[in-house]
């Protein structure tokens, strides 16, 4: 990246965390959204649907060797995923402390002084550890209210190195649930594979040793939520993403084109479908479309683990899912097609599975 580029960048960034330890009571302008986007708007055609915790799947992984279990767990990841493309797991291994540290490094991270998280800045979305804000701080028209930091995560001992150093705990907390999470996507994996009739080991070299994302996020206080979004709507680039997070906030778009408030539920991860697995699926589950909305009372934080396959590794249909009556609908990508895309486009505005679509599924 140009070193000119990248320090004008810097000398412009203002974190949302910085905006509400000033203590401001109006939001700056460059966070403002029009108004048909923002999430107070309802439309015609949508709105916000408040689920109860038990509408949206609720998956209990206890005893998922147990062959008749297995059989019933299956059966409700492909409902889930046919319906939503979004569902909870509960009983999925990761200890409460593991999540709860990792979530305590984060907020420890984030209250670092401005200095200190700046030296990981960078607006280049492909180093393999950076700070910032928005989605595409140097391209984005409109912010997102929220701060993250993001690194590579697999196999850990590749970028631990490479993560903050300070708060001294770091690398441990969120290297200890970096490893469960990744261990916990594996075995995810194979359910949907056999959801989908697959072979449970279908790509299973692949699936262990693809790309581990994580991305920790905290969205601060906002005097004016009604204006802006944490996250605004997308889709997520890679198989699927597992999210821990503090509070409820996190909103996706169903098949009636309404958006659905994902529920906090004590202990749950929530997994969702990425542009990956609508693709290799070939179009049989979807990637979900989703946003975050923020809050005037308190901040949230979310750990979002997103998997892909590696990064050169191109992927497309299964070819046990593509013949006469389901024939190939999108063309395969990798990885770092994605970045690229990203790199030169506004993902707020242009998506890049449609850039894959061969013809409607």
């Amino acid at each position: 990246m140009d070193q000119g580029n990248s320090s004008s960048s810097a000398s412009s960034f203002t974190s949302a965390m910085n905006l509400d330890q000033q203590g401001i009571s109006s939001i700056p302008q460059r966070y403002v959204l029009p108004p048909s986007q923002r999430p107070n708007i309802i439309h015609e055609d949508e709105h916000v649907v408040p689920l109860l915790p038990t509408s949206l799947p609720i998956i209990d992984l206890a005893d998922f060797h147990d062959q008749s279990r297995r059989y019933q767990i299956i059966n409700q990841i492909r409902n889930a995923c046919n319906q939503f493309g979004f569902f909870q797991v509960i009983n999925h291994g990761i200890d409460q402390s593991a999540m709860d540290e990792a979530l305590e490094a984060a907020d420890e991270f984030f209250n670092l002084p401005h200095e200190e998280k700046m030296r990981l800045f960078s607006d280049d979305v492909h180093k393999p550890v950076r700070y910032g804000t928005s989605l595409n701080h140097a391209r984005d028209e409109i912010f997102c209210w929220r701060d993250f930091i993001k690194h590579y995560s697999h196999p850990l001992s590749d970028w631990i190195h490479l993560w903050p150093s300070n708060p001294p705990t770091y690398r441990k907390s969120m290297g200890n649930y970096a490893e469960a999470v990744q261990e916990l996507q594996n075995k995810l994996m194979e359910m949907i594979f056999e959801s989908l009739g697959l072979n449970p080991s279908y790509l299973g070299e692949e699936v262990n040793g693809g790309s581990q994302l994580l991305s920790i996020n905290c969205y601060p206080a906002c005097p004016e939520p009604g204006l802006t979004l944490g996250i605004h709507p997308h889709s997520d680039y890679g198989s699927i993403t597992i999210l821990l997070q503090t509070r409820s906030g996190l909103e996706f778009k169903d098949k009636s084109n309404n958006w659905v408030q994902v529920p906090l539920v004590e202990g749950a991860l929530v997994v969702q479908l990425g542009d990956q697995m609508e693709v290799l699926s070939n179009g049989v589950y979807k990637s979900v479309i989703h946003r975050a909305t923020v809050n005037v009372d308190e901040k949230r934080f979310s750990i979002a683990s997103l998997h892909s396959f590696a990064m050169d590794k191109k992927i497309g249909p299964a070819k046990e899912l593509v013949d006469d009556q389901s024939p190939k609908c999108y063309n395969e990508f990798s990885f770092r097609e994605f970045l690229r895309f990203i790199s030169n486009n506004d993902i707020t505005k242009e998506r890049f599975l449609d850039s894959l679509r061969i013809m409607k599924p």
